[in-house]
């Protein structure tokens, strides 16, 4: 292994001032509610808003503010990810019951969480394609009030068009004008006009997402996200120009993302370096772009495939893209990713916008545990039992003995008193 492009990256934990502060804030919501939610909202974005909630009037000048293109150019992201949806909600379709033991039928059930927030960012970009991610895969799974929230644009009390446009089509119940982490916390403890829900959902920034993990157990959240960040694994049949673009594009998403090149061609990895330079020079978005490449990107050549699938493995990527001569040969020994795009021509940019699949997914080595968010995101899978006559005399003398060796008297009683 030989290290072409070093990176600075450190997974830094969040600092203790960021945890003090939002524990302050948080705190202050629960006790004051929609007077909290006002200082913070006029605070962080100038936004005077007294009513939270967002009108149907608004939404539709909002419509008005934007262009028909672009409408139609949701409208078709929007079918793309409900489709993907529906086809995930399918496995759901299983609700069992059993007999698996004498007398005892044992079964689940998958119910849908009873409300939740779509949380869409709205500081650097107006981040609308996130609105749809979060709130189709909601109205899918069957959730009954789906809610949706923004930060204004600065010095106002709106939100941006194209996003309240987003999150209209994608059929959210209520849509709110409040961000940061006074809107975690009000959809956590409640307001005088917000109304708590059971789950979170959505990415942020550093402070939002302390307040998510501050609120878990309060409320449900999805997972705590970090850093946007693309793995490539390519070998000489792979194209640097689309390399170069796609690090690129993870890249100038903030500073502290990462865009990663693993490759088993030394002369592709020098080649996609030379790209990228000049790939920058005319970005406009070039600096963050240039800044998150020179302290975060890495290019590592490797000798064989089966290197470079422990080294992706070992980072646990959000992204996963493989350009290389034959992508099946390692498919199936890749385990540690949020999503996985296959060829050259599937760039992550189409998963980011209107492929169909979700793109809030697990950063900072989550992937190991968990995947992105989807329609079960938004479903519970809970057990039910019978037990018939038979069963209780058959266990209930199991259960008492070991309820009594685990020094649980009343337990063992609750079994005894069955027995017949």
């Amino acid at each position: 292994m030989e290290i072409l492009k070093k990176s600075q990256f450190q997974n830094i934990e969040t600092e203790k001032t960021v945890k003090v502060q939002v524990r302050e804030i948080l705190n202050e919501i629960r006790l004051n509610k929609d007077i909290g939610v006002k200082k913070y909202n006029l605070l962080f974005d100038k936004n005077p808003r007294d009513n939270y909630r967002v009108t149907r009037d608004e939404i539709v000048k909002a419509y008005k503010q934007v262009d028909i293109k672009f409408i139609e150019d949701i409208k078709v992201a929007a079918k793309n990810i409900e489709e993907f949806a529906k086809a995930q909600k399918e496995s759901f379709n299983n609700n069992f019951e059993k007999e698996i033991y004498p007398g005892v039928t044992l079964g689940q059930k998958h119910i849908p969480i009873e409300s939740a927030l779509a949380y869409v960012p709205g500081g650097g970009y107006p981040l609308f394609s996130t609105a749809l991610m979060l709130i189709i895969p909601a109205k899918v799974a069957g959730v009954r009030r789906v809610c949706a929230c923004s930060p204004t644009m600065k010095n106002s009390g709106d939100i941006n068009p194209k996003t309240l446009v987003a999150m209209d089509i994608a059929g959210a119940d209520e849509i709110y004008a409040v961000g940061g982490v006074q809107a975690i916390g009000a959809f956590t403890y409640g307001t005088e006009s917000i109304k708590p829900v059971d789950i979170i959902v959505g990415p942020g920034n550093k402070y939002v997402t302390e307040a998510k993990r501050q609120c878990y157990g309060s409320v449900g959240i999805d997972f705590v996200a970090g850093p946007s960040e693309v793995l490539i694994i390519a070998d000489e049949t792979a194209n640097p120009d689309f390399i170069a673009a796609d690090v690129l594009a993870q890249c100038e998403h903030d500073y502290n993302a990462r865009g990663i090149l693993i490759t088993t061609d030394k002369n592709l990895g020098e080649e996609v370096s030379k790209k990228v330079d000049e790939i920058l020079k005319d970005l406009p978005t070039k600096e963050i772009a240039s800044s998150s490449w020179k302290n975060n990107g890495e290019i590592i050549y490797v000798d064989t495939l089966d290197e470079a699938v422990k080294l992706s493995n070992k980072y646990a990527p959000e992204h996963l893209e493989l350009s290389l001569k034959n992508e099946e040969e390692i498919i199936d020994k890749l385990i540690n990713y949020g999503s996985l795009f296959v060829g050259g021509l599937s760039a992550e940019v189409f998963g980011d916008y209107v492929s169909g699949t979700n793109h809030t997914l697990p950063t900072l080595r989550a992937s190991r545990y968990t995947g992105g968010v989807w329609v079960g995101t938004f479903i519970k899978t809970c057990t039910t039992q019978r037990l018939s006559q038979r069963a209780v005399d058959l266990l209930a003398p199991v259960a008492h003995d070991l309820a009594v060796d685990e020094g649980l008297y009343a337990h063992a009683n609750a079994a005894k008193a069955r027995i017949k």
